[in-house]
């Protein structure tokens, strides 16, 4: 996995390459602005132009006044236009700005809506507009005067964003005020939290990550990650000569009460789809299943000799909201078999979620925001406002791993004890359709039931899952997938990773 960083956490990777390694922090700042001005030469191919470099007062300014320099060294005509007072440039940035005059390096003043009004349009209609207005550690809304200087750059046709598009919050992703809409972002060391989850990584384009000395490496300690393919490779099982259905595992899907047939049948494909060797939906009254899935009545105080033997078990898509949800999923929980809750599941259980912390086998959650809202006590937009901090308390409380799903789906293993959340970076549009949620509650039992752990299965389910998505999204467009789609792609994903990885080994 690759690690994601908080402001605060970049601040001491930046001051531990000043302190601990001796580069100076002006040369940090040179080899940053070399980088953003490479991005800018990829972005720009043979096109040339007027460039726009929007500086503000601070680092990140001063990585625009480098890149400036370095792109009127090659040729170009980059100009920069400073939408803070002279004055206010200190430091590290008030050396490069000086040395970018020396050099000839033109600068044109932004800094009241005067200045604004003169050049806004030669700015708006630049071939590329570079924002280096707001670095990392912006905590305040974007208002007045430079609220405007964004505007204009959200009106140009290219921008290119220096280590993160002014205006997001670095460690949530929501916009302060107003913010920039990047094409691409070249960002210094290390991913931040915004880069890669929702809502900040939509304002982002393409994400480079640009190395200028400062060691950035996944510990112990880290906070988020963001999950790569490799890893999951690595997670998934592998076919083997001798296997058979029994060692690939049996999983129950307790799901689908009359009126929700499909939520049932969904989650028991897609587990067959994603490797489990055998699969029992159990529902209440007369209902049907596809040939391949084996299907048992829910009577009372029947659960448990249908949860005997099992390797894993799914409940929750479509169970309804009787009093018999609440029970059947208290008596999953004491079963001792590795349990993913899901939807109706995850509301039986939201009068008191600490009931979770005490089942006696693994379990893994997976709320959409408004069960994650009712589990926690808080509003939906109390969730989005801080999806990370809001899966980690989630899973903290209930001692579970719970994937928060939604654009770029987080998962917390609450097990562990640790803050850490890792990001998922697959998915999009095409799963925001009915009946998504059943076929990845599906997968992670099959994981669950061929072995992995439930931290493991959650974060490989979630990726092939992610990655079904797109490949369909490719056929039939994002609008255009539904969910019965989805397990025979989630095959074909996991087909696909498994297929590299034994390559990758010969």
């Amino acid at each position: 996995m690759k690690r994601v960083v908080t402001a605060a956490e970049m601040r001491a990777l930046d001051r531990a390459a000043i302190d601990d390694l001796g580069i100076p922090a002006l040369t940090l700042m040179e080899t940053a602005g070399r980088a953003v001005a490479e991005a800018a030469m990829r972005m720009l191919g043979a096109l040339r132009g007027h460039i726009a470099v929007v500086c503000g007062p601070g680092n990140n300014g001063g990585d625009g006044f480098v890149a400036a320099r370095v792109l009127r060294d090659r040729g170009l005509d980059a100009v920069v236009y400073l939408a803070a007072p002279r004055d206010a440039v200190r430091g590290d940035a008030r050396a490069h700005l000086e040395i970018l005059e020396r050099a000839g390096g033109v600068v044109q003043m932004i800094a009241t809506p005067e200045q604004l009004a003169a050049l806004d349009t030669r700015v708006i209609d630049a071939a590329l507009v570079i924002d280096a207005l707001f670095g990392v550690g912006l905590g305040r809304p974007i208002e007045g005067h430079l609220a405007e200087v964004v505007t204009m750059m959200l009106m140009a046709a290219h921008v290119l964003a220096v280590d993160i598009p002014s205006g997001l919050d670095a460690d949530t992703g929501r916009t302060l005020g107003t913010a920039v809409i990047a094409e691409r972002t070249v960002t210094m060391a290390a991913l931040k939290i915004a880069l890669v989850s929702a809502p900040g990584f939509a304002r982002c384009g393409e994400i480079e990550v640009a190395e200028i000395g400062i060691p950035v490496a996944l510990d112990a300690a880290s906070g988020a990650s963001l999950v790569e393919a490799d890893d999951v490779r690595q997670w998934l099982p592998h076919p083997r000569s001798l296997e058979h259905k029994g060692r690939r595992g049996h999983v129950l899907v307790v799901a689908g009460s009359p009126g929700m047939r499909g939520a049932g049948r969904l989650a028991a494909v897609a587990a067959l789809r994603a490797g489990a060797g055998l699969c029992t939906l159990a529902a209440d009254g007369d209902f049907e299943a596809p040939d391949s899935v084996m299907t048992r009545p829910l009577v009372p105080g029947g659960l448990a000799a249908l949860l005997a033997g099992k390797a894993a078990v799914v409940i929750g898509p479509g169970i309804g909201t009787a009093s018999s949800a609440a029970a059947r999923t208290r008596e999953v929980l004491a079963s001792g078999v590795p349990a993913v809750l899901d939807a109706d599941a995850l509301n039986a259980m939201a009068s008191d979620p600490t009931v979770i912390a005490g089942a006696t086998g693994p379990v893994v959650l997976t709320p959409h925001p408004g069960e994650a809202s009712r589990l926690l006590g808080i509003s939906i937009a109390d969730i989005e406002a801080d999806r990370l901090d809001a899966a980690r308390a989630l899973a903290a409380r209930t001692r579970a791993v719970v994937v928060l799903k939604g654009a770029r789906t987080i998962v917390c293993d609450g097990a562990s004890g640790d803050r850490h959340g890792s990001i998922n970076p697959t998915g999009g549009p095409a799963l925001a359709t009915g009946g998504s949620g059943d076929v990845l509650a599906g997968t992670i039992g099959a994981l669950l039931a061929q072995g992995l752990s439930a931290a493991d299965a959650a974060r490989a389910g979630v990726f092939v899952h992610g990655l079904a998505g797109d490949k369909l999204a490719e056929l039939h467009g994002a609008r255009g997938v539904v969910s019965s789609d989805l397990p025979e792609a989630i095959a074909a994903a996991i087909r696909s990773l498994t297929t590299m990885a034994r390559q990758a080994s010969r």
